[in-house]
């Protein structure tokens, strides 16, 4: 039987959740993925806010759970997160985020949910998990130099003179459909597994003669990887410049679902130790967090779109299409390994290599220098307000901690 005390905590950490997720499908995870379609006038900016508010609730149910399961369990060891921690820590991460919105400053939601949920950790007791933080500022280090120096190949290759758009394009459409064949979903697996579409058809292909799993794997991939470049193949040679606005349009909706898988646990990750006090499903867990993406995509993303769209415009379909091939990439490589990221660090390290491609006149390097120092800020302020907090309220409130 749970107490009344216990059930009151439990319906505000629920509440910080949806706050928290709200806010994410507000801010960058709702309105950077389309912001460059729109720039490029491939798409209204209210159907923009309306798709990328679907898709975001699709990636969050379907992919939401590896970096939900980081968030919640392995950022710190030997403590569990208690109700309290998790209001605290949910309410720390969500204040920073809005005040950043309200302000103007550059607040990474990763960092500020990542900060706040290790301060929260060792302040209840816990000891730091260092393997698993190794990982994860080794991907967070990583993103800015993997993100502009694929961004400005990509956009390298589709500036140069030599190289047809009309085969530069469709090979990275097969690039992105190879990427697609080996992604992994929940729904194509069992018992509540993910896995990919490569991986639950080649078993029925194995059972040919001197096929093995593996090459029925790659024969899959390879398929698919074929496929998305001919049907983009098809699209540019009728008319180049529709199709290349078509192809960054679904390009646009792959880094929505991306982000949704990525960033909803940022929100309901926090909640997975309360799941030993009420017994719920994971998955009813993510679709309450892909609600709160929804939402929030739809309330608060078009006006940040909107805006977004003026600083993409200046882009063009092809620097578009080459600082959100990375993305994806990026995206996806962090929730196969549930490593939470920012999305905002992911989309600015495309942009920057475009931007260089381009010649680099309209990259600000001091812009550059004030995101980082936001990024790293956002850190830190969360972890220590978090720890801060966290002491404060249980021991002088609470005499003891809950």
């Amino acid at each position: 039987m749970i107490g009344l005390n216990t059930l009151a905590t439990l319906v505000v950490a629920a509440g910080a959740s949806l706050f928290m997720a709200w806010t994410i499908g507000a801010g960058s995870s709702g309105s950077t993925p389309f912001a460059p379609a729109v720039g490029a006038n491939a798409i209204s900016v209210m159907r923009a806010g309306f798709v990328v508010g679907l898709l975001g609730f699709a990636g969050a149910v379907f992919q939401g759970a590896n970096v939900s399961a980081t968030i919640g369990k392995s950022l710190v060891d030997g403590v569990i997160l208690s109700p309290i921690a998790v209001v605290v820590a949910l309410f720390t991460a969500a204040a920073l985020v809005a005040l950043g919105v309200y302000t103007g400053y550059p607040i990474a939601t990763a960092f500020t949910v990542t900060g706040a949920v290790v301060g929260v950790g060792i302040a209840r007791g816990g000891n730091p998990a260092w393997a698993t933080y190794r990982q994860i500022v080794g991907l967070w280090v990583a993103v800015p130099f993997v993100g502009s120096f694929l961004a400005y190949t990509t956009a390298s290759l589709l500036r140069d003179e030599r190289v047809s758009e009309r085969i530069a394009v469709p090979v990275l459409a097969g690039i992105v459909g190879l990427t697609l064949a080996n992604i992994e979903f929940v729904f194509l697996g069992s018992s509540g597994e993910s896995t990919s579409l490569a991986a639950v058809t080649a078993p029925s292909l194995a059972s040919l003669p001197l096929v093995d799993v593996t090459l029925a794997q790659l024969a899959v991939s390879l398929t698919v990887a074929v496929g998305c470049g001919s049907v983009v193949a098809s699209d540019v040679r009728s008319d180049a410049t529709a199709g290349q606005r078509r192809f960054l349009l679904v390009l646009g909706g792959l880094v929505a679902f991306s982000a949704g898988g990525s960033q909803v646990g940022l929100a309901v990750g926090p909640l997975l130790p309360l799941r030993d006090t009420v017994s719920i499903p994971v998955v009813w867990l993510l679709v309450g967090g892909g609600i709160g993406l929804l939402v929030g995509s739809w309330t608060g993303a078009p006006r940040l779109i909107k805006a977004l769209a003026r600083d993409y415009s200046s882009l063009g379909p092809r620097r578009s299409i080459a600082a959100l091939i990375p993305s994806f990439l990026i995206a996806q490589a962090a929730i196969l390994f549930g490593i939470p990221v920012s999305f905002n660090e992911v989309i600015v390290s495309g942009i920057i290599g475009s931007g260089y491609a381009a010649g680099g006149s309209d990259v600000s390097k001091q812009k550059i220098l004030y995101t980082i120092a936001g990024w790293v800020g956002s850190l830190a302020l969360s972890l220590g307000i978090g720890y801060a907090v966290y002491s404060v309220v249980t021991g002088v409130f609470l005499k003891g901690g809950i």
